[in-house]
């Protein structure tokens, strides 16, 4: 009998770095990397989650798509699978390939991939395929994020790009010396702090928060939520219905005018489109004045809150921070418009401390300084094909083929998509109106799809490739917002028959004919290597590549945390004008008011979104429903993990909800309850509240899509909010997620539940010898 041998690996996440422990090839325990000083819980799920009974072992084909006779009555998602080998399996996905680009085209193949697959630099999914199909002849592509599309849209159009919003915050220590206060809508939740794209080396997102406050600065919470700032920050909370910050805004706005507070010799000098703006908020044009009595009755604040918030943000440098939440609704890309207006005029834009910034509790390491430059990436090439669709009209691309839509100034038409690749990501848990989503899913003829796990994305494929996870292959993390160089050693064997994305492809791009151009040459081993070098020339600090590997961690020191978002701008204009057509922050764009939208007239409006609480639709469903990002997990990364089914009710996704909603539905601790629109409907178990406000509850994303299908669509019966959301752009100039749009009703489920079955494999039938 062999002995038995045990190591540790240390390993980076998107939620942290971790030490792993090993014993005879299995993950047998995590502890957190010592340099963190607010170490991540969703590490606690990795030794149980990797090996679980959801991976995937072997190549698998819908049993519908290899027999045509059965597609009707096994539609995707409702179907057995059939093991096959790989080389049955990569032959298969080269065949399609080649079928679609020679009958309809490279157009007619869309790549799909969110990024988050895993920390390493090089085995990154969406780099993956996107080099193969590029090579491949190109295919269509997506625009923007469903994080922030309407943000990454608009503020180019007010400043010029879309720094604040995606990078070069100014950051927490100008905050703390020099802020008096800090005006924050959404909050600032630690839940989604402990994640980065690329890994995380030390959070420090709770430290930022209490060095901030022990320096005097002042904090205000605008949210449903309290909970939506950390329980140990002193803190004002302001509560306010969703979907009406920007309403709250634009009354700041003309309260400063009223109490002539507003900074005219900012707005002369810095801005443009002043005037439209005070017209549109005297009502010059219908009679409709914004003030503190106007949006007391939307937002449900009290016109004397109002006014007095306005004294306040006048006599303080203040500093306007709006989450990304809030613009995934409709009409999302007027709260960031309006706090770029408010703040123009506090006049406090490009001070040290002062002005505004987007998502600053959305990952971690927002608001610390850049490094200056970008680490390099697996390089992509150029995709020949120029289609590509806004990211969150997915659903509308496969239903609606050849149909117009308006974008960004633009009339297009979408694709017809007959072939559709996903390498990472999950679209049945990030995707709205999942019950049309799974219609849109039937349309391609052929849906291939790269997990190591049976998530709703691989249920509904007909290819399903096995790939492995981090803790298979060797690779390594770099962080753009963190000083932390991690090696990323393989822990343990392959799963199975599992493979890296980068083999996958290979294979494929062997039979296809190109694998030379794909490779250049190198192995997997090599292109980590090299990708480490490259940094080394980007940072001299790095230690040689050997060095690295062996000591499997580095650090070198950040630049000095002193930078302040358009200081330069600030200094002087006429030498560092902004990106927009008028060099100046564009209050008013002539740009976008000739796009002719309703919805973005070219400044800063409130429109009443169709599903808010102030709605005709709330007689119906009149609980306001907030779909914020899970605190224990990444969106829905190792839900079937330890940690994550540690929080769930029954098995359930845990809805948050107002005590008083509840009694008045019969609705207790720990129930199991019912969500419904008439979009869709889920099941869920309660925890009940005084944080939220009335009418108001939350149910985290990322519960894996567990759906029994009915006549009429499914009840999801694991907890998916994505259920339940509309599929409906913020608006035509950016097209994005509409997902905090969103009424429901709630009633206690009534009879036995039916059991979760999320995390049991579908139907696998074996091929024999």
């Amino acid at each position: 009998m062999s002995q038995s041998s045990t190591r540790s690996v240390l390993t980076s996440t998107h939620w942290g770095i971790y030490q792993l422990q090993i014993e005879n090839a299995t993950i047998v325990g995590v502890q957190p990397w010592a340099d963190d000083p607010e170490p991540s819980a969703i590490g606690e799920s990795l030794p149980e989650a990797v090996d679980s009974p959801v991976r995937i072992a072997r190549p698998l084909i819908r049993r519908g798509w290899l027999d045509k006779t059965l597609r009707d009555r096994k539609p995707r998602g409702r179907d057995e699978f059939i093991e096959v080998s790989w080389d049955e399996a990569l032959g298969l996905v080269a065949g399609e390939l080649d079928r679609v680009r020679r009958q309809y085209g490279n157009p007619a193949i869309y790549a799909g991939s969110y990024g988050w697959a895993s920390a390493g630099r090089f085995h990154h999914a969406q780099s993956q395929i996107h080099r193969f199909l590029n090579l491949a002849g190109g295919y269509t592509g997506s625009e923007n994020t469903y994080s922030s599309a309407a943000g990454e849209v608009v503020l180019p159009y007010i400043i010029g790009n879309q720094r604040g919003l995606v990078s070069h915050y100014t950051t927490w220590e100008q905050i703390a010396n020099h802020s008096g206060l800090v005006l924050t809508f959404g909050g600032l939740p630690g839940r989604n702090s402990q994640i980065q794209g690329g890994g995380v080396g030390r959070h420090n997102h709770q430290q930022a928060l209490q060095h901030a406050a022990e320096q005097g600065v002042q904090f205000i919470n605008v949210s449903p939520c309290r909970q939506d700032m950390p329980e140990q920050m002193a803190c004002d909370w302001l509560p306010i219905r969703p979907n009406t910050d920007t309403a709250l805004m634009l009354a700041l706005c003309s309260e400063l005018i009223r109490q002539q507070r507003h900074d005219m010799a900012f707005i002369q000098r810095y801005t443009v489109g002043f005037e439209k703006v005070l017209a549109y908020l005297q009502g010059q044009d219908d009679g409709i004045t914004r003030d503190a009595a106007w949006a007391a009755q939307i937002c449900d604040i009290p016109q004397t809150k109002i006014i007095e918030l306005a004294e306040l943000i006048a006599a303080k440098r203040t500093m306007i921070m709006v989450n990304w939440a809030i613009q995934r609704a409709e009409y999302g890309e007027q709260p960031y418009w309006a706090a770029v207006t408010l703040a123009a005029l506090l006049g406090d834009i490009g001070l040290p401390g002062g002005g505004f910034g987007f998502g600053y509790a959305c990952l971690n390491g927002v608001g610390q300084d850049e490094l200056g430059y970008r680490w390099p990436s697996l390089p992509q090439g150029k995709n020949p094909v120029e289609d590509s669709i806004p990211v969150a009209r997915l659903a509308d691309m496969l239903l609606s083929p050849h149909a117009e839509y308006a974008f960004n100034g633009k009339t297009l038409r979408y694709p017809d998509i007959r072939l559709v690749y996903w390498a990472g990501g999950n679209p049945f848990h990030h995707h709205q109106d999942l019950n049309r989503l799974v219609e849109a899913w039937q349309q391609p003829e052929t849906i291939i799809v790269q997990e190591p796990f049976w998530t709703a994305t691989a249920r509904h494929a007909d290819i399903v490739l096995p790939v492995t996870t981090s803790f298979e292959r060797n690779d390594l993390a770099l962080v753009n917002r963190d000083n932390t160089v991690v090696a990323m050693k393989q822990a343990i064997p392959p799963f199975r028959e599992a493979r890296d994305d980068y083999h996958i492809f290979q294979g494929l791009a062997r039979l296809m004919g190109f694998e030379a151009s794909f490779t250049e040459g190198k192995t997997a081993e090599d292109w980590v290597a090299e990708l480490y070098e490259q940094s080394r020339s980007r940072n001299p600090q790095l230690p040689p590549f050997t060095q690295f590997w062996q000591q499997e961690v580095t650090t070198f020191p950040l630049p000095d945390s002193h930078f302040n978002l358009l200081a330069e701008f600030r200094a002087d204009p006429l030498a560092h004008p902004l990106r927009t057509p008028s060099g100046r922050i564009e209050l008013f764009s002539q740009q976008v008011a000739d796009f002719g939208y309703a919805q973005c007239p070219g400044h800063a409006v409130w429109l009443a979104p169709d599903e808010w609480l102030g709605s005709d639709l709330a007689r119906h469903y009149p609980i306001h429903l907030l779909s914020p990002q899970p605190a224990d997990k990444l969106h829905s990364q190792y839900d079937h993990g330890k940690h994550s089914r540690a929080g769930k009710i029954a098995g359930r996704n845990r809805l948050l909800m107002n005590a008083t909603d509840a009694d008045a539905r019969g609705i207790g601790e720990g129930d199991i309850v019912r969500i419904y629109n008439a979009r869709g409907q889920c099941l869920a178990g309660v925890r009940l509240t005084d944080t939220l406000i009335p009418g108001v509850a939350q149910l985290p994303t990322g519960a894996w899509f567990d759906p029994i299908y009915l006549d009429d669509g499914c009840l999801d019966k694991h907890g998916n909010p994505n259920v339940l959301t509309q599929d409906k752009g913020s608006s035509p100039l950016a097209q994005g997620p509409s997902c905090n749009s969103l009424l429901v009703e709630i009633e206690r489920y009534a009879g036995i539940a039916p059991p979760v079955t999320a995390f049991t494999p579908p139907d696998i039938y074996y091929q024999t010898e």
